[in-house]
């Protein structure tokens, strides 16, 4: 089992040892759960009471709360960005082995770089170009000439369309599809006519792609993700979307066709963007947001109506359903009134 010295990881993590530094932890929990030999953090001041009872052996916590606890600690700024760094230290996650399965079939016009691992029955096309310590999980498709950038893995039952290109040290979770056609088709009559859809997804370096998420190909030009940008699982991201660099989108987010997401965005989980508009830089779109039209200022922006009783739902609704009869009424009244 790891374990580390509390003065080693306040070492590495540039945080303010209070306490013993001699003290061992080897693994991290929540403040309510945390036992000894144990570390936990206190991000936000409503939790401040459960340090009395809390019986982890250290706490990371701010200067501000330091004062409301009397055993061993690390000082930060963000406990909760130190939290992650910690957990890092503990990741439980299997490492693969090095090399390939013998149940994979494999195009002999593959290239491979060093390191690589690849799982069972993996099924890899021709021309495709693998670089350096990439790990391609068990069931996993890769589509011709497809290019996977060194680093990066894919997790098992991973879906990679044909002509896809992903950067370096990006993380693709089970299930995700990247590089399906884009909904695409023209009415002929009462006929549908597909529109083959002959761009590509391109993903940048560090991007982060959630289980069952699925990310269209381009019609003409390419679906684009930007370096460093994170996507949860469950979501929906349609024919020639670009999404920014350092992009934050939760579970379940639906993204028309054609939209435009800028840097530094995060988009809340269940949000339903609309096609062909943009929106800027440093915009934060509420959970359950529903985005009609371009946003040009960065800020926070929210829609919806928060959940109520059934009873008052309904007046709610009367309500919205009358609106046009109220703002008519409410003209005649104005009008009467700027005549006396």
């Amino acid at each position: 089992m790891f374990s580390i010295r509390l003065a080693e990881l306040a070492q590495q993590l540039d945080a303010e040892l209070h306490g013993d530094g001699d003290i061992a932890i080897s693994g991290i929990a929540s403040i309510e759960s945390a036992k000894t030999s144990q570390i936990t953090f206190l991000s936000s001041r409503r939790y401040r009471k459960k340090l009395v009872e809390c019986q982890a052996s250290a706490v990371v916590l701010t200067p501000a709360d330091l004062r409301f606890f009397n055993g061993s600690s690390l000082v930060v700024k963000n406990p909760y960005l130190t939290y992650a760094r910690i957990a890092q230290f503990f990741d439980s996650t299997p490492k693969s082995d090095v090399g390939i399965s013998p149940s994979a079939v494999i195009h002999n016009t593959v290239q491979f770089g060093k390191n690589i691992s690849i799982g069972a029955n993996v099924v890899i096309e021709s021309d495709v170009v693998l670089g350096d310590h990439v790990v391609i999980g068990a069931g996993c498709f890769i589509g011709k000439r497809t290019h996977i950038s060194s680093g990066s893995r894919l997790l098992a039952n991973v879906s990679i369309y044909h002509a896809v290109k992903i950067g370096c040290d990006c993380l693709i979770q089970s299930g995700a599809v990247i590089g399906s056609d884009g909904f695409g088709y023209a009415k002929d009559g009462e006929a549908w006519v597909k529109i083959p859809q002959l761009g590509t997804v391109i993903i940048g370096n560090r991007v982060e792609i959630g289980a069952c998420t699925t990310i269209d190909r381009g019609s003409l030009d390419n679906t684009y993700i930007g370096n460093d940008v994170v996507i949860d699982n469950h979501c929906q991201i349609a024919h020639n979307v670009i999404i920014g660099n350092n992009t934050a989108i939760a579970g379940g987010v639906v993204m028309a066709g054609s939209l435009k997401i800028g840097r530094y965005c995060m988009i809340g989980g269940a949000s339903v963007i609309n096609g062909h508009i943009e929106i800027c830089d440093k915009v934060t779109v509420t959970g359950m947001g529903m985005v009609m039209r371009s946003i040009t200022e960065p800020g926070v922006y929210s829609s919806g109506i928060p959940v109520q009783s059934n009873k008052l739902w309904r007046k709610t609704t009367v309500l919205v359903m009358n609106i046009e009869d109220i703002r008519q009424r409410l003209k005649i009244i104005e009008n009467k009134i700027d005549k006396k």
